[in-house]
């Protein structure tokens, strides 16, 4: 099931890239300025993996040092979604083999020039992962709406930045939100 809607997803933003790209471009061009420089989308850019790991390794360790397993299973959740999401994007990756915006448009400006494929973005997906793992476990407002909004800041620094459309962002946030249910999933069956 969750492969199936992995693949939708896909299936769904290339579908609407190549009818809609003007749309995508657009947008991209509206988000990416000639000279991408602003230290705080940097910032939100080079976050998002150590802040993917630092969080459940920190989970864990809190876990360890209190005797508290509820914690420790709390990090192993946090840190499968984390998992499958980097897992799936890569997937996606190699399956849909989309060329970044400036490899195709001369008028996008990138911060850096990167290797690898577009769609989705493997930045905005472990944030995504994260944020909706942590989101379902502890549901309280002061850490849904920081993880959240620390996610959408990952994935317009992408945009902001020059390494990937719109759609990129899109299907990056719906398949790290996917990766954590399945993960909370997972644990709920688990750790009973």
């Amino acid at each position: 099931m969750f492969f199936k809607s992995i693949l939708f997803t896909g299936c769904f933003f290339t579908c609407s890239t190549t009818h809609a790209q003007n749309w995508d471009i657009n947008l991209l061009r509206s988000i990416n300025p000639q000279e991408p420089n602003s230290f705080v989308w940097k910032g939100f850019k080079a976050s998002a993996y150590p802040l993917s790991v630092a969080v459940p390794v920190g989970l864990w360790v809190d876990g360890r040092i209190e005797h508290n397993k509820k914690t420790e299973y709390n990090a192993y959740e946090i840190a499968g979604s984390v998992i499958i999401a980097a897992g799936a994007a890569e997937v996606m990756k190699l399956a849909f083999d989309r060329a970044r915006p400036y490899q195709k448009y001369t008028d996008v400006y990138p911060y850096e020039f990167e290797d690898g494929k577009s769609f989705p973005s493997g930045h905005a997906s472990l944030a995504f992962a994260t944020a909706t793992s942590v989101s379902l476990i502890y549901k309280k407002w002061y850490v849904v709406v920081p993880a959240y909004a620390w996610a959408f800041g990952v994935g317009y620094s992408r945009l902001y930045l020059g390494a990937h459309y719109p759609t990129d962002v899109i299907g990056a946030a719906a398949t790290g939100a996917g990766s954590a249910l399945l993960s909370h999933w997972v644990s709920k069956k688990i750790f009973k």
